[in-house]
């Protein structure tokens, strides 16, 4: 049962095109926010995520994360709290799987050099890529571009929004997904609760990848109190991981320890949230997007939480290795850029023959895998 607060499936703003079922025997079945998510899963930028960086390229190693991965996690860690809190599970799903699939190839240095490249053109930003996605981009329907998501799971999408797109959009659909930013007001709880998963799976899976690929260790990682913590935990309980033998053990003691830190994290958002929903006490999922931000965690936790952020940055995000390879994804998407700005013709006709070039670019390079960019880029620039 949904808690009051909850968005209700019956209580949808609905979708931005009217649909009749096409399919009487699916009458009923599935509630908007169910068709969402399967059609999302369904979708071509969805699959294309297996094979988008998350830290490493995927080629490095089979087992590093993938946006894919990253979007599974996120899913699963946000449909656990909200169980818990009474909240929306299928529309939390929904906006997870959904929330990175603007994202460009080769990750955060991907997204930075499309926006320089386009710093004349609008920008570039992954999120509104994602809703521009949903929205225009996937062609799967005979009566309407892109996948006509609900607003509610549209809305979790658009997670940030610069003031001018935030107008840009509020022009073209009044009181819609991007009025929040004008009017400073909050997204649903269930949007508030993906942004927290997301935190929460890309620091505690960014740690595994980071001590798979050899550039950070369970020395180094006793500076992050609340991994030190954990880790002295499953120590405690299980000494024999303590043994020499790492090859053995190492992987056990990292699974386990991370496994705790997930668990402590998960638990101190529901009960820091519950204080929240006790204090401001929305009736229904208006009035707490008219709250502050009710989805959180204890200052404690937050703290916690921010300084595992710091030592990623600086010990894996910033390290030399993955610095000379963000500075090659870097060129590899500026160069291509270039190359189909002078030469549309090497695009697909439905990008080529678009009125706004530079846009129509962006949305074909961002669409990209990191494999098909690294062939792109080695049939048209690479000597």
């Amino acid at each position: 049962m949904l808690a009051n607060y909850a968005c209700h499936p019956e209580s949808t703003r609905g979708r931005r095109h009217a649909e009749s079922d096409a399919n009487p025997l699916s009458h009923g079945l599935r509630n908007p926010h169910q068709r969402d998510r399967d059609r999302i899963v369904h979708s071509t930028a969805f699959r294309r995520l297996v094979y988008k960086t998350q830290v490493f390229l995927n080629h490095e190693g089979d087992l590093f994360r993938t946006r894919m991965t990253h979007s599974l996690e996120v899913a699963q860690l946000g449909r656990s709290i909200a169980r818990a809190l009474g909240l929306n599970e299928d529309l939390v799903e929904a906006i997870a799987l959904a929330h990175d699939v603007g994202h460009t190839p080769f990750g955060h240095a991907g997204q930075d050099a499309l926006n320089a490249c386009m710093a004349e053109h609008g920008g570039f930003e992954h999120n509104l890529q994602s809703l521009r996605v949903v929205d225009e981009l996937e062609e799967r329907y005979p009566a309407f571009n892109g996948l006509n998501l609900s607003f509610e799971t549209r809305e979790g999408i658009l997670k940030h929004c610069a003031r001018r797109n935030a107008e840009l959009i509020e022009a073209a659909e009044p009181n819609g997904v991007a009025s929040r930013f004008l009017q400073g007001t909050q997204p649903s709880l269930e949007a508030q609760l993906c942004n927290l998963a997301d935190s929460i799976a890309y620091n505690a899976h960014d740690i595994d990848d980071g001590v798979r690929s050899g550039l950070l260790s369970l020395e180094q990682l006793q500076d992050v109190p609340l991994f030190a913590r954990h880790q002295q935990q499953t120590l405690a309980a299980f000494p024999h991981l303590a043994s020499a033998d790492e090859v053995v053990h190492g992987r056990r003691l990292l699974y386990e320890t991370i496994r705790r830190m997930l668990s402590e994290q998960v638990f101190d958002v529901i009960r820091a949230t519950q204080d929240a929903l006790k204090q401001h006490a929305p009736h229904n999922a208006d009035a707490a997007r008219l709250c502050p931000p009710l989805l959180q965690f204890s200052p404690e936790m937050e703290d916690a939480s921010q300084t595992l952020k710091t030592f990623l940055l600086r010990n894996l995000y910033r390290h030399p290795q993955v610095m000379q390879t963000t500075d090659w994804a870097r060129q590899v998407v500026r160069e291509l850029f270039e190359a189909y700005v002078a030469q549309p013709q090497e695009m697909p006709r439905a990008f080529a023959q678009r009125h706004n070039l530079p846009r129509a670019v962006a949305d074909y390079v961002s669409g990209m895998t990191d494999r098909f960019a690294t062939r792109e880029h080695a049939r048209l620039v690479a000597v």
